[in-house]
């Protein structure tokens, strides 16, 4: 709502509503009618998606180009770039029977790096009299950044250990993410971080812990 309120676009927050009743099941026998309409949905989805990831690249072009000015940092338009490449496949793999998550080592790279990237977005988009979380942000970066150098040297017998410092790490990112968007909401934190943006990395965050 605040959102909406400040850039004047219409945000359909009935599609928010409807997605958190959504359960998950297990399909029987005579469901087949339903996995028909997913799979007609799932291709719907795939042509939309196409669609965006096209005028994510043909804007990330223009930008690097100097054709186009945007307020975003070219990374955060390859950032959203990569996201949806990534939800693309996804759905692919789901369609072909199989789950994103089995790849434990791709995951870990792929979400280690949109939260560092996050850490680095936010960073920059604080008021520079945000010190405290200013610093924090560069620190969270850091995390990430030595562990996705630790992931890439890993053996099998430091997996499990990486992936329960990953967790630790990404519980307190969580809880940071958490207390800012309170800030930003209350309007007690300084920044140009739009509060639908500040819920965004959150509920990234909190995808990535359902993953670990």
């Amino acid at each position: 709502m605040q959102t909406q309120r400040f850039t004047g676009i219409p945000i359909r927050s009935s599609i928010t509503r409807a997605e958190k009743r959504l359960r998950s099941g297990c399909l029987v026998e005579g469901d087949r009618r339903i996995l028909q309409q997913v799979r007609m949905l799932n291709r719907r989805v795939f042509e939309l998606l196409n669609g965006l990831i096209s005028l994510k690249e043909r804007i990330l072009r223009d930008v690097i180009s100097c054709r186009i000015y945007t307020a975003n940092y070219p990374l955060l338009i390859e950032h959203i770039l990569r996201e949806a490449k990534w939800y693309r496949q996804s759905l692919m793999d789901i369609e072909n029977g199989c789950m994103p998550e089995d790849d434990t080592d791709l995951v870990e790279a792929f979400w280690n790096q949109i939260m560092m990237e996050h850490a680095e977005f936010l960073r920059g988009l604080l008021d520079p009299t945000e010190c405290e979380l200013i610093n924090t942000a560069d620190e969270f970066a850091k995390d990430y950044c030595c562990l996705s150098e630790m992931a890439n040297k890993q053996d099998c017998k430091l997996r499990e250990e990486i992936a329960g410092k990953t967790r630790e790490i990404t519980e307190k990112y969580r809880d940071f993410k958490a207390t800012g968007a309170e800030g930003i909401t209350g309007c007690r934190v300084r920044s140009v971080i739009l509060p639908l943006l500040a819920d965004h990395v959150l509920r990234e965050a909190n995808h990535y812990l359902r993953l670990l």
